[in-house]
């Protein structure tokens, strides 16, 4: 369980170039020629955990929790057997948010947009890796926790195009038309195109 210690504008925010700089480095915690951590240790926040490869999936889910390298919690477990199950060498986890919290519930009530404009260079970091970058959108209806986190969505579906970027959900949109979160769905699960900008003007 990892329950913020408070805003993450009292944080002394490590810069996404500084912190994927560290990252590329050797570490004494794990294999960065088969992870990628950034930041590179444990913090109130992440803006990357994955796998490294030739033909990554980026997921996008809501906010970190408690994975990290050859710690990966249930959710992260399930999306790396839907991206190789579909296809794919690596799996990449972005998040909408990268305050860490276990429980969304406990994510901080505004967005806090330094740390928003440093994800954002982490997610166009991740766009630079393929020549048509894949996006999973996998954050379910958790998007509705805080109204800041639809703002961000478009943020990043902004940067995405003209990236030759596709996005796609695993198996059809529930209900509410949210794309499935990634922990209960079957390993096998299908990936399906998946239409940002209908969704986002909905």
């Amino acid at each position: 369980m990892h329950i913020p210690q408070g805003p993450t504008a009292a944080l002394d925010l490590e810069p996404f170039d500084e912190a994927l700089s560290a990252a590329l480095r050797p570490s004494a915690g794990y294999d960065v020629a088969r992870w990628l951590y950034v930041p590179n240790r444990y913090s109130e926040y992440r803006y990357i955990l994955g796998t490294r490869g030739q033909k990554p999936l980026i997921c996008m889910g809501i906010n970190p929790s408690t994975a990290a390298p050859d710690a990966l919690d249930p959710t992260l477990q399930s999306a790396q057997r839907i991206a190789l199950a579909n296809g794919y060498d690596s799996f990449l986890m972005f998040n909408v948010y990268a305050q860490r919290a276990t429980r969304p519930d406990d994510m901080e009530q505004s967005c806090n947009p330094v740390l928003h404009e440093e994800n954002r260079k982490a997610f166009r970091y991740l766009l630079s890796l393929s020549p048509a970058p894949a996006l999973w959108a996998a954050w379910g209806n958790l998007i509705e926790k805080r109204g800041y986190l639809m703002d961000c969505l478009r943020d990043f579906a902004a940067d995405a195009s003209g990236t030759g970027a596709r996005w796609f959900t695993a198996g059809p949109p529930l209900k509410s038309g949210h794309p499935h979160h990634p922990l209960y769905l079957k390993g096998n699960t299908k990936l399906l195109d998946f239409d940002i900008q209908a969704y986002l003007n909905r």
